[in-house]
């Protein structure tokens, strides 16, 4: 003899007190699902926000739709809620108990939300809202599991490490006809390439850098693949890589706001270099350039933005292996001792002659800050007076920050 399901009265009190707190309740819905996952404090802030959030709040007016009508949510609604999100999460490589230990922690809160309100009287609704709390669990636990394992088993995995493996022959100048097959892609005659940088992400366990790392790789697909029309390749790994672009007839140079956008995406300064178009036999060292290019702007401490070569060439020529580069830096190695020289030294090369704004960055006397580039010059035996003298010096600092002399002491004094 099965029991008899209990229903929830007319209006019951219990749900009327529970709907004024369901807007500030989203968040902590998604935030005790979040602590139920271990390792999860290493997680960046609002990880999960944009796409989660918007389910619980359509999950929510689901939920609560069916109260009013007496009635549990069918497994087709809870469906159609779920699996978008849950196939976001299994391409990332969430696992699939993350997801239900973070469910289970959400319904945890949710029914704790539901007893803090309930009075004495409303026993009888409490059991029934319970009742169809669970139905709801026991639907979406099936909805993730499925679609999680049909996630895994698509093709869309290896498609996806196809995709990669022919970006990364493309870029060693590799035979390429057979992976091209396996990730169904006609090569283009002409790329256009571009060099990606993120702000690397703070080591917090294995688990939430590959949770960070898949996700970031997800979004920068999705905004390549808008602005190739089709499926963009790239070798990008969650911090940096390369993606390639089939040169379009013509050409409007699409990606100046590039960096920009993925930066707003992932919460992170990106750095972008548009190396430009070339033909698909002169990738491999185009490529190499353009990861340099990407090294050295996130070196020089550059803020988010795309680059082109014009934007580092001076730098970028400056800082070749040879031995102007390594007598450049030797320049600056007798100011190491120094480090208020240095400072000095920074704040004229930035302010030019303005060395009253030069002097107040440093908090000095002009005089006094006149004083330090004449110490400069004795040291150096070049005067960051003379225009031509700074510019060697500018040019000595940069090389010198970037790639110090090895054996040089480095040591501090007052």
């Amino acid at each position: 003899m099965s029991a008899v399901q209990p229903r929830l009265s007319v209006d019951a009190p219990i749900i009327n007190r529970l709907v004024p707190r369901l807007t500030d309740l989203m968040s902590e819905l998604l935030d005790a699902g979040i602590a139920a996952i271990p390792e999860a404090e290493g997680l960046p802030a609002g990880h999960f926000t944009d796409e989660v959030i918007p389910a619980i709040v359509a999950g929510a007016a689901l939920f609560l739709e069916a109260l009013d009508e007496g009635r549990a949510c069918t497994p087709e609604e809870v469906a159609e809620l779920m699996i978008p999100v849950v196939q976001r999460h299994a391409e990332d490589r969430i696992p699939l108990r993350v997801l239900i230990l973070a469910l289970f922690g959400s319904v945890r809160r949710l029914w704790a939300e539901a007893g803090s309100l309930a009075e004495p009287d409303d026993l009888p609704d409490l059991l029934a809202f319970s009742d169809l709390l669970l139905d709801l669990l026991a639907n979406v636990t099936v909805s993730i599991t499925e679609t999680h394992s049909d996630v895994e088993q698509s093709v869309y995995g290896s498609e996806r490490e196809a995709r990669r493996l022919l970006c990364a022959a493309l870029l060693r100048g590799a035979e390429t006809a057979e992976l091209a097959a396996r990730a169904d892609i006609t090569l283009a005659d002409r790329y256009d390439i571009l060099a990606i940088q993120v702000v690397p992400f703070n080591q917090a366990g294995p688990m939430v850098d590959a949770v960070v790392a898949r996700r970031r790789i997800r979004l920068v697909q999705q905004a390549l693949d808008a602005l190739a029309g089709t499926t963009a390749l790239n070798t990008f790994d969650g911090t940096t890589g390369i993606a390639l672009l089939p040169t379009a007839a013509d050409p409007v140079a699409p990606y100046s706001g590039l960096a920009a956008a993925l930066a707003a995406r992932l919460g992170d300064a990106v750095v972008v270099i548009d190396a430009g178009s070339v033909p698909r036999s002169e990738l491999a060292s185009a490529a190499s350039e353009a990861a340099e290019l990407n090294d050295l702007a996130r070196a020089l401490g550059l803020p988010t933005g795309t680059y082109v070569l014009d934007d580092l060439m001076l730098e970028y020529q400056l800082t070749r292996p040879g031995r102007s580069r390594d007598r450049l830096a030797q320049c600056i190695v007798p100011l190491e001792p120094y480090p208020h020289l240095l400072e000095a030294l920074d704040a004229h090369i930035r302010h030019g002659s303005d060395r009253k704004a030069a002097a107040a960055e440093v908090h000095l006397h002009p005089n006094s800050f006149s004083y330090r580039l004449r110490r400069i010059a004795e040291l150096t035996g070049f005067d960051p007076s003379d225009p031509g003298e700074s510019r060697l010096l500018s040019a000595a600092l940069m090389v010198y920050r970037l790639h110090p002399p090895a054996a040089s002491p480095n040591t501090d004094s007052n």
